[in-house]
């Protein structure tokens, strides 16, 4: 098998002094995750320093390290292990002639990524690559470019902010040739002036953009005007999706299809050949996979990907841990009920289109909630909170568990609209954290129950998920 890496290729790269000559076949920064001929960069972080996890790298099979100190093994000494790290992304990028896409937006990008690595990894059988997990962030993105092998044909990279200029700096990384916003929504919001802001943020992914790159952007936002303008200002090639009648990649039919997901039609503008239009099912419910499934394919479209296989790889789909994988849960009292884990984030928009697709389930038990508070809403926590009441009800939630502070906001006006425009009462909860959550619903869940598990990362409601999954109840 080829080498990933050579000890002088790293070397060239990063501008460092090898100690000897190695190969390597991954690239990590996380002691642990360190594996059998792996690559670690001893980064300096303001409270951990990987120059102290370097003996435990070698022990767990590291074929060399990447740090600004002398050590004893097999190293490359460079006088800052994070530029180290950059500049080995850049390398990799300017060695490869993949094409490569870049994902980010205020919802939906990691199940975007993945989905569009599914698409295109079965045409190109194998030879795509994408960032792992979320690593999407300063360190995330420079590791998942290091790790691409030089001879993929496709490589997909999520990129993620939370302040701007973020973006900017990571796509002239990546240098996508097609630049993917999924969305815009108030994720963040406390860091911005508004959500125009947060649209402008977005769109810094598009000034990466190589020469003749495609920007693939949401017809339907209310922001779309926005982002056409700044993609104006990167490149000719703009294509748009959406359900609005003007998208260059539009839903035409959507139909929920046997079992669960959405029998789609989506059509293609005119590209010289005439219109184009294929049928296929998302194997992930909700408008909002819709919305997803049409920026892939118009991407997928863009690099000159196999349709057909795309649509096949979408309606395979599984739904990632903490972003709306199902399980079906063992209960101690006998029978079965149906968990929704979408514990790994939330904000005002993914939680209505949440709740939105709850409303839809068909249920024969009950419907349970368990949601926890919206992070990084600044001065507007309490609007956004208390709004989030009307999205409850309308699911058909009939107990609901709320978890942190922020959620007394969400229980007040909960409890004055059930009031007024329910004729029965709703059992509603309120807890501090993970654990008394998970202590509330174990006696509330019952046979063909539907619960759903959505908030936050910082509060860990994934705890609630593995208990859940792991034991019965």
């Amino acid at each position: 098998m080829t080498a990933l890496w050579t000890s002088s290729a790293i070397a060239e790269a990063i501008g460092g002094q090898a100690s000897a000559d190695f190969e390597v076949n991954g690239v990590a920064f996380d002691s642990r995750e360190i594996g059998s001929g792996d690559l670690f960069f001893a980064l300096k972080g303001e409270r951990s320093d990987g120059h102290l996890y370097v003996d435990d790298i070698y022990a767990a099979g590291g074929a060399g390290a990447v740090v600004s100190q002398p050590v004893d093994g097999p190293h490359i000494l460079v006088p800052d292990t994070t530029k180290a790290l950059n500049d080995l992304a850049i390398a990799s990028r300017a060695r490869t002639d993949a094409k490569i896409i870049g994902v980010t937006g205020s919802v939906g990008k990691t199940g975007t990524k993945e989905a569009l690595f599914a698409a295109l990894n079965r045409a190109s059988m194998g030879k795509s690559h994408r960032s792992v997990k979320s690593y999407n962030n300063h360190v995330g993105v420079p590791l998942s470019l290091s790790r691409m092998p030089a001879g993929c044909q496709y490589g997909i990279f999520e990129m993620g902010m939370n302040h701007a200029g973020e973006l900017s700096q990571l796509t002239r990384l990546v240098r996508p040739d097609v630049a993917i916003i999924t969305a815009i929504a108030p994720a963040h919001i406390g860091h911005f002036s508004g959500v125009e802001a947060i649209a402008d943020a977005k769109a810094e992914i598009l000034q990466g953009l190589t020469h003749e790159g495609t920007a693939v952007i949401p017809r339907d936002s209310d922001h779309f005007q926005r982002l056409h303008k700044a993609a104006l200002r990167c490149t000719k090639k703009i294509v748009t999706f959406g359900f609005d009648e003007q998208a260059d990649v539009r839903a035409i039919d959507v139909v929920p299809a046997q079992g669960s997901g959405s029998l789609v039609t989506a059509s293609f503008s005119d590209d010289g050949d005439g219109d184009r239009s294929l049928c296929f099912t998302v194997a992930e419910p909700g408008k909002h996979w819709v919305s997803n499934a049409l920026a892939i394919l118009a991407a997928v479209r863009a690099v000159g990907g196999d349709l057909a296989a795309a649509g096949l790889a979408l309606a395979e789909l599984q739904g990632l841990d903490g972003r709306g994988r199902r399980h079906q849960i063992e209960l101690k009292g006998g029978g079965r009920a149906l968990l929704i884990d979408e514990s790994y984030n939330a904000n005002p928009v993914s939680m209505k289109a949440t709740l939105g697709q709850l409303a839809r389930e068909n249920c024969r038990g009950k419907k349970i909630v368990i949601l926890g508070a919206m992070g990084e809403l600044g001065d507007k926590a309490q609007a956004y909170h208390e709004a989030l009441a009307e999205d409850i009800i309308a699911s058909g939630a009939q107990a609901i568990i709320l978890v942190g502070d922020e959620m007394a906001h969400t229980q007040a006006r909960l409890e004055q609209l059930s009031s007024e425009k329910l004729d029965h009462a709703l059992k509603i909860s309120h807890v501090a954290g993970s654990s008394e959550a998970l202590a509330a619903v174990a006696g509330e869940i019952s046979d063909e129950d539907i619960l759903l598990i959505k908030g936050s990362n910082y509060l860990g409601l994934s705890k609630v998920v593995s208990a859940l999954v792991s034991e019965e109840f």
